[in-house]
């Protein structure tokens, strides 16, 4: 799921317009269409060159012909433009200094052509064929399926949410790029279904994932029950239950499947920003008696600040020793903080619906353990339906409110108290544990291979009592 783009990024965007109003955006950038005779120049940034001190990006020219309809000309190459459309993978070579030169692939889409005209343009991810780092195990096997099946997508997370977020392309245009997303990986599933003997095979689709990430607002109760995307999530798990017909198509007897899920959905209406809570009671403290903060907490006191929240669910303690102007002793000043913490946020109410924002909140000590738990946040919090960290608390900024609308497409979320968005696992074979988990599949695995479980590994075989 990590597997950066070629910018190495975990996915940035481009939209290239004619529209002179500046727009920032999160996770891509709007560049500008220059006129030229018969159509329209920009340039495409890739990545940047290493070789040269300050050498910038290393950038690819390309023009749109409009003759009348669009046509795109990069590197010796034509692609016809339609609206509503994408192209197909284009192959990219940025050229840098020293003759050294990185490959990538991206699709192109025209999101408008009059009066103003706009093209965006997928992260550029590393072309699986001629791969500027290692992508798969063993190194060869990315190439050998590109040229088995086509050139497909390589980014860990390649459907473009924050394109959606920010308006640069639309619902309908994000369900194209998902489902030819899909395609690809569904090609692959069914190749290695027909060449797997023996041994396991796995494949991970994550599209639903995605698709509920940005849709299931029109499950909400105010949303309209006859609309276009009414029945998208519906639509979707019909097309991933071929997939398990499919699988059972391949399936005998002396053969185990497994379909699994680590976690639900739930809705995601309202943001919390913990930090501007901290703030008010006293736990953060900002510099020159300022109310709010940048992101990454530009501008917070750490020498009178206990306690921070960072990404989707975690709350930390500034401990002494791990933070770099930590205050808070481990031990006993520690754990009391914490138990003070998990008191006060436990059922955390939105005043202005009377609604609990938050169902619980758990230490991580008392649920893990490891040689990392120094390392994982110090509190782990349970939000409830509905609710999820707030956009800015997950960059760490303390912003003016606490309780804040979530406004983007992104409306479904499963950062919340997980008995909230249990996972599923359902089998061919008779599962016999009671409450089976997702650290249960390794063993489980193990023991049908007949391999002893290592003593550091946690779980246990969902089939019964282990033979090995």
């Amino acid at each position: 799921m990590s597997t950066p783009d070629l910018r190495g990024t975990q996915g940035s965007f481009s939209q290239f317009t004619t529209r002179v109003d500046e727009a920032t955006f999160e996770s891509g950038s709007r560049y500008p269409l220059k006129r030229v005779e018969g159509g329209y120049e920009g340039s495409l940034e890739g990545p940047e060159d290493a070789h040269l001190e300050d050498g910038g990006a290393m950038q690819i020219q390309f023009k749109i012909r409009m003759n009348p309809t669009p046509m795109l000309e990069i590197q010796d190459a034509s692609y016809a433009l339609k609206r509503g459309s994408y192209t197909p993978w284009v192959k990219l070579k940025f050229k840098g200094s020293l003759g050294i030169s990185v490959n990538g692939i991206a699709r192109f889409l025209v999101t408008e052509v009059e009066p103003h005209v706009s093209l965006y343009v997928t992260p550029v991810q590393i072309d699986p064929e001629k791969p500027a780092l290692p992508i798969s195990h063993p190194s060869y096997y990315a190439a050998y399926l590109a040229k088995l099946l086509g050139t497909y997508s390589t980014l860990g997370m390649a459907e473009d949410t924050w394109a959606l977020n920010e308006g640069v392309i639309d619902e309908n245009e994000f369900l194209k790029q998902s489902y030819l997303l899909m395609d690809e990986r569904e090609a692959m599933f069914r190749n290695a279904l027909e060449k797997t003997r023996r041994g396991v095979l796995a494949c991970v689709f994550d599209t639903s994932d995605r698709v509920q990430h940005m849709f299931y607002r029109f499950l909400h109760e105010d949303a309209d029950a006859a609309g276009p995307y009414a029945r998208t999530i519906e639509d979707l798990y019909q097309r991933m239950d071929g997939l398990v017909g499919l699988a059972q198509q391949h399936v005998d007897k002396d053969t185990v499947l497994m379909v699994l899920s680590d976690h639900g959905f739930c809705s995601f209406r309202r943001g919390i920003n913990l930090n501007s809570w901290l703030r008010d009671n006293g736990y953060l403290v900002l510099k020159d008696g300022a109310t709010e903060s940048g992101r990454y907490f530009k501008g917070v006191d750490w020498t009178r600040t206990r306690a921070y929240t960072l990404g989707l669910g975690g709350l930390y303690l500034n401990l002494k020793g791990r933070e770099a102007i930590g205050i808070v002793k481990a031990g006993e000043e520690a754990e009391s903080l914490k138990q003070e913490l998990i008191q006060k946020l436990t059922q955390l109410q939105d005043e202005s619906s009377g609604t609990v924002g938050i169902r619980a909140v758990y230490a991580t000590n008392a649920l893990y353990r490891g040689p990392y738990l120094a390392e994982a946040p110090d509190l782990i919090v349970g939000y409830n339906d509905g609710y999820r960290t707030s956009w800015d608390a997950a960059v760490g900024k303390v912003a003016r409110e606490v309780f804040e609308d979530n406004c983007k497409a992104w409306s479904g979320d499963h950062s919340v108290d997980p008995v909230l968005v249990p996972g599923v696992l359902f089998s061919n074979r008779k599962i016999e544990a009671a409450d089976p988990g997702i650290e249960d599949m390794a063993p489980t695995v193990l023991e049908l291979f007949g391999v002893k479980r290592p003593e550091w590994m946690e779980g246990r075989t969902v089939f019964g009592v282990s033979t090995v």
